[in-house]
C-alpha cells in the first residue's frame, strides 16, 4: 500500500454545461481553480456515455457506447497530473429508464444536466506507469 496525508486547498461546486463532455468539464474546473489533486462526486444525467471496462488479462480498455439518456447515479473521482496536464479519472454508475445500472471508468459523456463537488488538495499527484498493473497510476 503507497499512502500519504494531503492538505486540503478548496472544496467547489459547479454545475456542468448542458451539451458540453463530463469529464472535460471537470478537468476544465480543476484548471478554473488552479488544482492538480483532488477528490469529486458528481450526479445529474446524460445524453449518451462511452464506458470502459480493464480487462486485467490483456491489460486493456473495453469500451461500450451507450447512444441514450441515462442518470448518472453516482460519479466518483480523483484530478491528477497526467502527461503534463490535469485528469480526471472517473468513475460512474449509471442508469436507464428501466432502472437497469451500467457501470465503469466513464470516458466521455454528453452532459444533460450535472453537478459536481471538487476538494482539491495542495501537493500535485502524478500518475505515472506501474509495471504490475500496466496502468497509470498515482503515489
Amino acid at each position: 500500500m503507497h499512502y500519504r496525508a494531503v492538505e486540503s486547498t478548496g472544496e467547489y461546486l459547479a454545475r456542468l454545461e448542458t451539451g458540453a463532455d463530463w469529464r472535460a468539464e471537470i478537468e476544465d474546473l480543476a484548471r478554473e481553480v488552479d488544482a492538480e489533486a483532488g477528490w469529486f462526486n458528481a450526479m445529474g444525467a446524460v445524453q449518451d456515455a462511452e464506458v470502459w471496462f480493464y480487462d486485467q488479462d490483456d491489460t486493456e480498455y473495453r469500451s461500450v457506447t451507450f447512444d441514450e439518456p441515462l442518470e448518472v447515479a453516482a460519479c466518483v473521482g480523483n484530478v491528477a497530473r497526467l502527461d503534463d496536464d490535469v485528469f480526471a479519472h472517473t468513475h460512474a454508475v449509471l442508469s436507464r429508464e428501466s432502472g437497469q445500472a451500467l457501470a465503469g471508468h466513464l470516458d466521455s459523456a454528453t452532459v444533460f444536466a450535472g453537478e459536481v463537488y471538487l476538494r482539491t488538495f495542495a501537493e500535485p499527484l502524478v500518475r505515472e506507469h506501474d509495471a504490475a498493473t500496466d496502468l497509470d497510476l498515482w503515489l
